[in-house]
Formats: C-alpha cells, sequence, structure tokens
C-alpha cells in the first residue's frame, strides 16, 4: 500500500476533529470544554513544532506510548507486558522521565499514552505530569489502584485521562483479569461520573466481539458517563494464541461500527490498529508513534520489544533517528494493513531480522512476539 502524500497533514487534522468531537461532547462541562478549547491551541502549535523539526530532518511523531513500569497488581490471560516481563531494578527514575518529557514537549509531542504494567504504581510520573499542560496523557489502568485522592486529581488535572480496562460484562472481564473485578470497576466508574472526562480500552477479541461492540454496552457506559472509548485488537503476545485475534470479518464489522458510533453517539471512538489504515498503515516506529519500555529502550511498538537505542544515555530525538525505527519506516510497505489486524504481529520474521541485524540491539531477554 502506498502512502498518502500528506499523511502528515492528515494526522493532524484527525487530531483536531477528534479534539472537536471532545469539545462537542463536553459542552455541559464548561470548565472542561475551556480546557479542550485551550487544548486545540496547543496541539496547532505543537503541530507547528513538529514541522519545523521534520524541516530539519527529524521526524517527531505526535504520539508516544510510555510503559512507565512493568510491575502490576493483577495476572490478566493473554497480557503482553507481563509477556514481555523486565526486570524491575532497571526501571528508570523519575529524574530521567522528567527530562525525556521536558524534551517531548520541546520536539511537539501531543499525547503520550501511560502504561504499564499497572502505571497508577508510579504515581510519583503521575504528579509530575502537571508540569506539562501542553501535553494530554490518557493513562491506561486496570482502575482497582483508583481512589478519591487520585479521583480529585484527575478533576484537577485535566490533562491526565483515566482510560480503564474492560472485556465486556462481568463473565468476560472476570475470566480475563480475576473474579470480582468487574464489579469492582462498575462502582468506580459511579464515582467518576460528573464532570470527569474518563474512557475505557476495550480489548476486542473473537469471543468478545460481540459484547464489546454492542449497542447497548455502549450505551450503558455512556450512560455512566464515560466519554472515551478505544477498541483495541488482540494482538498475540505469542504463538500458539492466535485464536483470540478478531476474525477479518469480525474487523471489517467493527471499523463499520465505531464509524456509526462516531456519527450517532455522544462519544470519542477510536480503533487500533484499525484506524491506522486510513493513514496508510502501520504507524509504529515512530512514523506515528514510538513506544518506550520501563527501563528505557526505545521501540517500534509495545508489541515489538527490539531497541537500539536507550534513552537511559541518548536523547529522545536522537531515538527517534536510530537505526532501526528508520529502516522499519523506510520499508514500510513491509507494514501494509491490507490484511487487517496488526502488520507488526504479520511480520515478526522479518522484525526479527532487522533486530537480530543491529549490533546495537537491546531486546535480551524479553519474549519475542
Amino acid at each position: 500500500m502506498s502512502e498518502p502524500v500528506d499523511y502528515i497533514g492528515h494526522m493532524n487534522e484527525s487530531i483536531q476533529s477528534l479534539l472537536k468531537d471532545a469539545l462537542r461532547i463536553s459542552l455541559r462541562h464548561p470548565s472542561m470544554a475551556l480546557y479542550i478549547l485551550r487544548t486545540m491551541l496547543r496541539q496547532r502549535k505543537a503541530a507547528r513544532r513538529r514541522a519545523r523539526w521534520d524541516g530539519c530532518g527529524i521526524h517527531v511523531p505526535p504520539f508516544l506510548i510510555a510503559s512507565i513500569t512493568s510491575r502490576c497488581n493483577l495476572h490478566c490471560k493473554g497480557c503482553f507486558a507481563r509477556a514481555h516481563q523486565r526486570p524491575i531494578a532497571s526501571e528508570m527514575t523519575l529524574d530521567r522521565w522528567l527530562a525525556i518529557l521536558d524534551e517531548a514537549r520541546d520536539l511537539g509531542v501531543s499525547f503520550i499514552l501511560l502504561a504499564g504494567g499497572e502505571p497508577l504504581l508510579r504515581r510519583d510520573i503521575l504528579d509530575a505530569t502537571r508540569r506539562f499542560p501542553e501535553i494530554v496523557f490518557p493513562v491506561f489502568t486496570n482502575g482497582l489502584l483508583l481512589d478519591d485522592a487520585l479521583i480529585a486529581q484527575f478533576r484537577e488535572q485535566k490533562n491526565v485521562i483515566p482510560v480503564m480496562s474492560l472485556e465486556g460484562y462481568s463473565e468476560e472481564t472476570d475470566g480475563r483479569r480475576g473474579v470480582g473485578v468487574y464489579d469492582q470497576l462498575k462502582r468506580l466508574i459511579s464515582r467518576m461520573n460528573g464532570g470527569l472526562f474518563f474512557g475505557v480500552s476495550l480489548t476486542v477479541t473473537r469471543l468478545n466481539f460481540e459484547t464489546v461492540t454492542g449497542e447497548e454496552f455502549i450505551k450503558g457506559l455512556l450512560e455512566a458517563g464515560c466519554s472515551l472509548f478505544f477498541f483495541v485488537e488482540y494482538v498475540p503476545v505469542k504463538e500458539g494464541t492466535e485464536d483470540w485475534v478478531p476474525t477479518p470479518e469480525q474487523r471489517a464489522r467493527l471499523l463499520g461500527l465505531v464509524h456509526s458510533f462516531r456519527s450517532r453517539l455522544p462519544g470519542l471512538f477510536i480503533a487500533f490498529p484499525g484506524d491506522e489504515a486510513e493513514m496508510g498503515g502501520c504507524l509504529a516506529a515512530g512514523r506515528g508513534f514510538a513506544h518506550i519500555s520501563p527501563e528505557g529502550d526505545l521501540e517500534p511498538c509495545p508489541f515489538a520489544p527490539y531497541s537500539d537505542t536507550s534513552l537511559t544515555g541518548a536523547r529522545l530525538r536522537e531515538g527517534l533517528q536510530s537505526g532501526l525505527l528508520r529502516t522499519i519506516r523506510d520499508n514500510h510497505e513491509m507494514l501494509s494493513e491490507t490484511g487487517g489486524g496488526c502488520a507488526l504481529w504479520q511480520n515478526r520474521d522479518w522484525l526479527r531480522s532487522l533486530a537480530g541485524s543491529s549490533a546495537g540491539h537491546r531486546g535480551a531477554g524479553a519474549e519475542k512476539p
């Protein structure tokens, strides 16, 4: 699949369109609406910064995914973070994360998705995000560590958006995450309703597809105050787990349903990796986003734990131009989305060969996809 002539411009337009939809659904809450208006202006400035760096030969993606810890309080089935388990002792310090966030702001990064492990185990980093109002920080959490103090912090600090993981109703959620998790999340969501912008991350598998894409399920969450919905297709963490992956027919239906929800329902709906098709295919390796591991390795994607650059000793802008990421971007035709699903997983043998030929490969000890 050939790349659109102006895919960067298309990404910038998509970000602004997403924020316009966020403004529309937030008009009932004046303080949130005012924050989103300010965010729209800040994101235009960030896009101009990225364009200036691009003119200097340095491509800066608008998104980063930062796995700030490998620790977690749950043992979910099929978890990619646990499959790629990292040594806790090597997690980056708060000071190093602050330096990376500071540089990301200067480069024009618009969104940094905080993940893990369980990111709420690193409250020091969550507290530090108040220093960066120009960046939006969705926090992908299992939700069980959210307490009244954190909820109050999120109400005040509107650039940090809690996004809780659900697999459907109690049968699906408890089946993957543990008995009683669904009821705890249901109680938590009821406490968050009323002026707090929050979302859910729905892992879409072959088995729970009908539940998580069902209009009754979505409307129930909307009525509970949820505003943001991530539909994330399950990506296998190792060979032998492919039977969870949505079928091609389900993938096609998912994109149609998401477009329908966007046109009819008062929420923000994002499909991953499905929405990448509109951008000319996979956005990993710094094309649209890159991943920072808990110990500071800059990787193409959370599902591709390969790196030739550690941000413990290199600047972010240097890492984004690393040989590994450049090679992946320069061979973008290898990551065509024509077959649907995760292009990195489909081309894992090619990624392994790249990592094996990279003298600075830093993936030793991680379980490869």
